[in-house]
């Protein structure tokens, strides 16, 4: 792992002295053997990853960013462009991931592993410019291939690949390092012209995704080190990046920031009803969560197994032992850093790049049920593994240990690596094997039981989702105006006591109108099957006070007025619903109505009209029969 030529000088800070030729090491980066190695990293990267291709979408956020997404589904186009530049659709605005999985329609369609196939070129090639940023930066060809190679095969990187909707993750960090490449031409000699490309590209990754806020933070901490253009650090040396006084470097970074701020703005925007909807978690209880994640990110980077796609936020059930641990764990070493800082400048840059990267999604701000997530390591991991390679790297030299054996242990782990990734891969297959893996790995996790729930019922196997969603309730309490359309399912699915307990519950505990309307519908749905008519009507009749155009509520009233053999408003009713829901069921609805009444041209129209729009006519008449007879 020592350096590109020459005799490695002993700690970061005394890398300028051997900066004595900088244009002929800068002309090497395209030269080989740096071109040899950025290929074998690409290569190494698909190796590892090419099986994704057999993978499907999953059921979280593939849907709304590909498989239903109708904007999408038109590919790249002037329409589908000015779409990105203007949507918050799936709470964000990042118009560069739009295009990106319009282009990616547009040549695959619904196949996802071209999607996933996509995914993993990007990945591959985020490998190869972390180590080109890496080596250009530092001179350290070795340890800056070991940093990217590890980066590309390492498991808690497989969530940013595998799942199609996380393509914002790895366009973010492209154009996070294709800006840092550029900031380091600027660094060599300052100008308007070459700053311009720094912002531009930054300006890029913020449109993938907003993680990468904290960039102008990442410049800051890299002039320090490896750049070293802090003050009087190194003087006296050639330098290959221009030195300025503190207040200048933060000044120049004044633009980045206010890009920055502006995308926060912009973020806050998009998610403030995805926060809502979570619910919202004491600010005391995202403290502690974060001091904890913190820790635990830091496991799944040194020991990754057991990774999973959720991890459930605690709130306030994390033991006070485990918080004090971690914060005086992140206390100590963050202290340690600072005190070693003159001997090791690597290891105080690579800590701080792994906390100030994680800080826009380690919780403060929540979004979301998830205590932490695999994806959002993908970008301060980076920092944990630079400052371990140089660690490694500067005992081994102080220790006159070879680099070539060095090069055993760097490929056990390397391999240990790939395999666990290969073998995590296979897990992201589908969206059941995905959530049963989970609940596998995890424990009391709702997350994970509701979305198996959700594939169990596109599957049609209700009683197993029931199930599901029973034991999702037990271990969380959902909002009443989740818990009715829960309470709606088991009454579709023949738990008629259940959900009329929890229909009833909504009515005691929200205000909220759609809840309330939905809840009387399905009681008056559930009365209907007792058959008591008047509770039933009492119940339809509140619904529609909430919303007149309930197409369930106006078809609930219909069927009692038939029943009744009050034909005409029966037919009233079901002329209303109708106007509302124009579907073959309705219109046979509707025609039975007037045949019963006398009115056969009215009826034959309605007949019509259902034949016109129906995919499966005798399966409609099948399905009227039963609702009228039963």
């Amino acid at each position: 792992m020592g350096p590109a030529s020459g005799t490695a000088p002993r700690s970061g800070a005394e890398w300028s002295v051997q900066s004595a030729r900088p244009e002929a090491r800068a002309s090497r980066l395209f030269q080989m053997p740096n071109v040899a190695l950025s290929l074998l990293l690409v290569f190494l990267a698909l190796l590892v990853y090419g099986p994704v291709v057999h993978n499907g979408f999953i059921n979280v956020d593939d849907n709304g960013y590909v498989v239903d997404n109708a904007q999408v589904h038109r590919g790249l186009t002037l329409s589908t462009l000015r779409w990105a530049l203007s949507t918050f659709a799936c709470e964000n605005w990042h118009p560069l991931t739009w295009a990106s999985h319009a282009l990616d329609w547009q040549l695959f369609g619904p196949n996802a592993g071209g999607h996933h196939y996509v995914s993993a070129i990007l990945h591959a090639v985020n490998a190869m410019l972390l180590f080109l940023l890496l080596e250009r930066a530092t001179g350290f060809t070795g340890r800056s291939f070991f940093v990217a190679l590890v980066f590309a095969v390492h498991p808690a990187n497989v969530e940013s690949v595998a799942w199609a909707a996380e393509r914002k993750t790895l366009l973010s960090l492209t154009f996070f390092l294709l800006a840092m490449l550029a900031y380091l031409r600027y660094a060599r000699r300052p100008s308007p012209g070459r700053y311009a490309p720094v912002a531009l590209l930054y300006a890029l990754a913020l449109m993938a995704k907003p993680q990468v806020v904290t960039f102008p933070f990442v410049l800051l901490l890299c002039d320090y080190w490896p750049l070293e253009r802090f003050g009087r650090i190194g003087a006296g040396a050639r330098r290959r990046f221009a030195p300025a006084p503190f207040g200048r470097l933060a000044l120049e970074k004044l633009p980045l920031l206010l890009l920055s701020a502006a995308d926060a703005w912009l973020t806050m925007l998009a998610q403030r009803n995805a926060r809502l909807y979570a619910g919202t978690y004491p600010l005391g209880e995202r403290l502690a969560n974060a001091v904890v994640a913190y820790v635990r990110y830091l496991g799944h980077a040194i020991w990754p197994v057991g990774l999973a796609p959720a991890y459930p936020h605690p709130g306030s059930g994390l033991p006070l032992w485990s918080i004090l641990a971690s914060g005086a764990f992140l206390l100590l070493a963050t202290l340690a850093a600072l005190l070693l800082r003159r001997r090791t400048r690597y290891f105080l840059v690579g800590w701080l790049w792994f906390l100030g990267t994680l800080v826009p999604m380690i919780g403060l701000v929540q979004v979301g049920d998830q205590a932490m997530a695999d994806r959002y390591l993908y970008i301060p991991l980076i920092g944990l593994l630079l400052a371990s390679a140089w660690a490694i790297g500067e005992a081994a030299e102080s220790w006159r240990v070879s680099p070539r054996f060095l090069a055993v242990p760097a490929g056990l782990v390397v391999v240990a690596f790939s395999l666990v990734t290969s073998r995590q891969i296979t897990y992201w297959r589908d969206s059941e094997r995905l959530w049963r893996y989970t609940l596998s790995v995890t424990r009391r996790n709702f997350i994970a039981h509701s979305y198996l729930a959700a594939v169990l019922t596109q599957d049609d196997r209700h009683e197993e989702a029931i199930q599901e969603y029973l034991a999702a309730r037990e271990l969380h309490a959902y909002p009443l105006t989740q818990v009715v359309y829960f309470a709606d399912y088991e009454l579709r699915h023949g738990h008629r006591a259940d959900a009329m307990a929890e229909a009833q519950r909504v009515l005691r505990g929200t205000t909220d109108p759609a809840a309330r309307d939905m809840a009387y519908r399905d009681l008056g749905i559930a009365y209907t099957q007792t058959a008591e008519a008047r509770t039933a009507r009492e119940n339809f009749e509140q619904a529609l006070a909430l919303e007149p155009r309930d197409p369930y509520a106006l078809m609930g009233l219909g069927l009692l007025a038939y029943r009744e053999r009050d034909f005409s408003g029966a037919a009233d009713y079901f002329s209303r619903t109708a106007a509302v829901d124009p579907s073959d069921f309705d219109f046979l609805l509707l025609g039975n109505a007037f045949d019963r009444s006398g009115r056969t041209e009215e009826a034959a129209r309605a007949y019509a009209e259902a034949r016109r729009v129906s995919r499966d006519y005798g399966e409609a008449q099948k399905k009227a029969q039963w609702f009228l007879t039963h």
